[in-house]
């Protein structure tokens, strides 16, 4: 194990002090720091830490405590909904922040035509104005008969098509602008019923996840499948899953509730795949 090194020198002094003092001269030099702190004074008998001596039994405790301490990362998102699934999933192992936690409120841009390309830019950002470690993602359905839309513009679909409203509908307004796109789509490429008034279409949701890590970059992709219904089921999770009917389920992942669709979203299998590496 590496030892934490803390020790002391004067705002004028340039020169380095040693890391092996004897006691008195640790205290010595104590008296007469007064501003800047650098790594541990140690020797076989004491140690210097935080500006007071301790015993190198104690050190070992210091060291312990400092390597256990919860790791912070920040969430480039202020979306409730989406910091909520994510500190259910990491909560316990990492404090996640979001941009307002580090007092960022701008507009983070997101011009990719990708997934990955979004969460990368906006993780940079956040890395190159804050200086934090960071993730971010970016999520989208993809509906097959639309060869692939919503896709990367899920979260503004509507305005995309022309259709205003309220930033509170924004939600109802997008799923509004999907249901009547289907619904006017060819005979031949109108979906399976799953009743006699219940249409259904092929769909996913996907996420891709961007972490800049001790100076690395990387990505974590999650994937769930299944299909559109022509109405809204369903009063929890957000977006577009009052629609959205994972592969399994007869319930939409807004029927499901929160602790069902944290298990299996593709946020969820995305953010394990982060966590496990993490951990790792």
């Amino acid at each position: 194990m590496g030892v934490i090194q803390k020790y002391t020198k004067r705002k004028d002094d340039e020169s380095t002090i040693s890391p092996f003092l004897l006691l008195d001269e640790a205290k010595a030099m104590e008296q007469r720091a007064d501003d800047e702190t650098f790594s541990c004074i140690n020797n076989s008998s004491f140690n210097v830490f935080d500006n007071q001596i301790i015993m190198p039994k104690d050190l070992q405790t210091i060291m312990i405590k400092e390597e256990n301490r919860m790791k912070t990362l920040v969430f480039a998102s202020n979306n409730t909904h989406k910091l909520e699934e994510i500190r259910a999933i990491l909560g316990e192992t990492f404090e996640i922040k979001s941009l307002s936690d580090i007092g960022c409120y701008d507009d983070i841009p997101e011009t990719g035509m990708t997934f990955r390309e979004n969460a990368l830019q906006k993780a940079r950002y956040v890395k190159e104005h804050f200086g934090y470690d960071c993730f971010a993602d970016d999520s989208g359905l993809e509906v097959e008969a639309l060869n692939g839309e919503p896709g990367v513009f899920s979260a503004r679909y509507a305005a995309k098509n022309g259709q205003a409203h309220a930033p509170a509908d924004k939600d109802n307004a997008n799923m509004d602008v999907l249901l009547r796109k289907l619904a006017s789509l060819p005979a031949q490429q109108t979906a399976d019923k799953t009743t006699d008034t219940q249409t259904k279409w092929n769909a996913c949701f996907r996420t891709s996840v961007a972490l800049i890590y001790a100076g690395e970059e990387h990505f974590f992709d999650g994937i769930v499948s299944g299909h559109l219904i022509n109405e809204k089921r369903g009063t929890g999770g957000f977006g577009y899953d009052p629609i959205f009917i994972p592969e399994g389920y007869d319930k939409t992942f807004a029927e499901l509730g929160n602790d069902v669709k944290n298990g299996i979203s593709h946020r969820a299998r995305a953010v394990a795949k982060l966590a496990q590496f993490l951990k790792a």
